[in-house]
């Protein structure tokens, strides 16, 4: 549905897109994630025809945007950061004003019904859109982009700026659009990402650096492995016992359990598999393990790792904070997603 080959961007003498290829399947939704300056809103103002590229293509629907930017457009439906709105319009006006902008052949009245049905804004259409909140609004930006029916649906950032419960309201509704659009999602939220997107795009200095399916966006990285261990014996010498152990390079209290045990949050030296020998050393003090599991790389590890191009290659020292868990203190994420990122 979306095809992008060798697109290069120049401006002057600097580089903003490096020769980046990408595809985005029929019923796919993409993650497009990048650091500031990545190229990734160039990438995206070329592949919604708002921007011209130095060279390679952009396909839509197997149309060319730099060639046939029209016809194109008519399979993109957009939402920028801001979304496009008329202030002093109400929702239904502005919904008719779009209709008509874009030409569009469908049935006016079941068409936009369905619409403002699907994002839950019927209740809004005689509003102005100035006086509504700022997820309305949101919903509003995602209404116009719908308009036509367009096969693909890009979204820069719908969620910023949003309350936990809004951010929650429009990931569902991203979701839902899925089923029968292509979508390519760009935000900073990287939770909203790994709970909506079928793959991961990551774009650094104007390369991809990351293409992977979201399920299997940890195996592009030889990353250490965490375990979350829960032993029964005396805290201190557990943890000053673990932390002698060869090929582990972190060790750090998760908190207290039932039974005397502790849980331990225990990350290994890239390729090292600790399990064995982190056995044999607590039996051999008569400390029991009642409870070991492997945790994965969260995608906020992932990215720091793919887009940070000098601490990688720094070599840790034991009982440090790896690359992988730079922030201040190691929170390992269970599952539960933070609503307030």
């Amino acid at each position: 549905m979306i095809q992008i080959e060798n697109l290069v961007k120049k401006y002057g003498d600097k580089t903003a897109v490096g020769g980046i290829s990408f595809s985005v399947e029929e019923g796919e939704i993409v993650g497009f994630l990048g650091p500031n300056g990545a190229g990734k809103t160039t990438t995206m103002s070329i592949l919604t025809g708002c921007l011209s590229a130095t060279s390679g293509k952009a396909l839509i629907n197997g149309i060319d945007i730099l060639e046939n930017p029209i016809e194109a457009k008519r399979n993109i439906g957009y939402l920028p950061e801001l979304p496009p709105l008329y202030l002093e319009m109400t929702v239904r006006e502005y919904l008719n004003f779009i209709y008509d902008m874009r030409s569009c052949k469908l049935d006016r009245e079941k068409h936009l019904k369905e619409i403002c049905d699907t994002v839950k804004i019927s209740d809004v259409l005689g509003r102005v859109i100035r006086n509504l909140s700022k997820g309305y609004r949101q919903r509003v930006g995602i209404a116009q982009a719908l308009v036509g029916n367009p096969k693909v649906i890009i979204f820069d950032e719908p969620t910023v700026g949003l309350d936990p419960k809004q951010i929650i309201e429009i990931r569902n509704l991203i979701k839902a659009l899925g089923k029968n659009h292509t979508v390519i999602l760009s935000t900073h939220i990287l939770p909203e990402v790994q709970a909506v997107c079928d793959r991961i795009v990551i774009i650094n200095k104007g390369k991809i650096v990351a293409n992977e399916k979201t399920a299997d966006i940890s195996k592009i990285i030889d990353g250490n492995r965490r375990l979350n261990v829960k032993v029964c014996g005396p805290q201190k010498d557990v943890l000053a016992l673990i932390r002698s152990l060869p090929g582990v390079s972190y060790v750090d209290v998760l908190g207290n359990h039932e039974l005397d045990s502790t849980s331990y949050l225990v990350e290994s030296e890239p390729g090292i598999d600790i399990r064995k020998t982190l056995f044999n050393a607590l039996a051999a003090k008569s400390w029991a393990i009642i409870g070991i599991e492997a945790l994965g790389l969260n995608l906020e590890d992932i990215f720091i790792a793919v887009v940070d191009t000098a601490e990688p290659t720094k070599k840790q020292k034991k009982g440090k904070k790896t690359t992988l868990g730079r922030r201040q203190k190691i929170e390992i994420d269970f599952g539960k997603e933070d609503e307030n990122k």
